[in-house]
């Protein structure tokens, strides 16, 4: 009985320490757990979820792997592998791991989230919206769910539906950078420019330190001036194109307006690299060093 508290005690270190994002020290508590217990398949699957936030994933799947050898259909082990693949951009081996997670856990909210920005990245946004539904249908006060599902609306076109998504979102939380991200995506679908600098700012007073959001709020700050908003115009029409229409489409423009297209890819690349070097100056000012 005393061992048996004494490992529950342990688990309870780490998923604390793991809270704390103090990932070494997680890491060393685990490796001493999988030394009490070595035929714990759960240890094994909490390893690898403490290098997924740590962001070494081929770790993350080594051990994950260990945990699905002692136990096959090991929820957590299943869990780490899908967000490990999907961390690491790798998007084939996302959706192979997770159809077998989901037919283990299939009230796990999380994957159908995972299934739409998979539906997303294939430029489909029916079936994006079909799988965020499905994630709000087992967590629906999820506030990041209801942040993509506003995203997803500005894709499909429909505006007025995004923003009030939007505002539920953010009676549910104002403290999540992510969350923060998806409403500026959202806001910036929708053409809503003040709404998107302003969802950014948000988003990295909460995570200074996040290169995804620094990257995104100096994209932001380039879209303030309107006339580089107005060059970009061709460009957010293009993304709705399908590739052959995207080839067809240049192919006409360069047969029938070759100058146009010159002094438009020129004035574009002009005001892109102007707009960068004011906001960067406006950052940083004129120092140039690598941050």
């Amino acid at each position: 009985m005393i061992y048996k508290e004494a490992i529950e005690l342990r688990y309870r270190k780490v998923q604390q320490l793991l809270e704390w994002k103090r990932y070494k020290e997680a890491i060393s508590e685990a490796h001493e757990l999988i030394r009490e217990e070595p035929e714990d398949a759960q240890a094994f699957a909490l390893l690898g979820l403490i290098h997924t936030h740590a962001e070494d994933y081929p770790q993350a799947l080594h051990w994950s792997a260990e945990a699905l050898k002692r136990e096959p259909e090991n929820e957590l082990a299943w869990f780490v592998r899908v967000n490990a693949y999907y961390d690491s951009s790798n998007y084939k081996l996302t959706a192979e791991a997770l159809q077998e997670a989901q037919r283990i856990d299939p009230y796990q909210p999380h994957y159908y989230f995972i299934a739409a920005n998979l539906s997303l990245k294939k430029g489909n946004f029916p079936e994006a919206k079909e799988h965020v539904e499905g994630a709000l249908e087992l967590s629906p006060e999820n506030p990041l769910y209801i942040a993509m599902l506003s995203y997803v609306e500005a894709l499909l076109g429909r505006n007025e539906t995004s923003r009030a998504l939007a505002r539920s979102s953010l009676r549910l939380e104002v403290e999540s950078q992510m969350n923060y991200l998806m409403l500026a995506w959202a806001a910036d679908r929708r053409g809503d420019h003040e709404d998107h600098l302003q969802m950014l700012k948000h988003a990295i007073h909460l995570d200074p330190d996040d290169k995804q959001i620094r990257e995104e709020y100096i994209a932001g700050l380039q879209k303030s001036y309107r006339l580089y908003r107005i060059l970009l115009a061709p460009f957010k029409l293009l993304k709705r194109m399908k590739p052959w229409q995207i080839l067809v489409t240049w192919m006409v423009a360069w047969l029938l307006f070759r100058p146009l297209v010159i002094v438009f890819l020129v004035l574009y690349i002009l005001i892109h690299w102007s707009t960068k070097l004011l906001v960067h100056v406006k950052l940083f000012g004129w120092s140039f060093k690598k941050r």
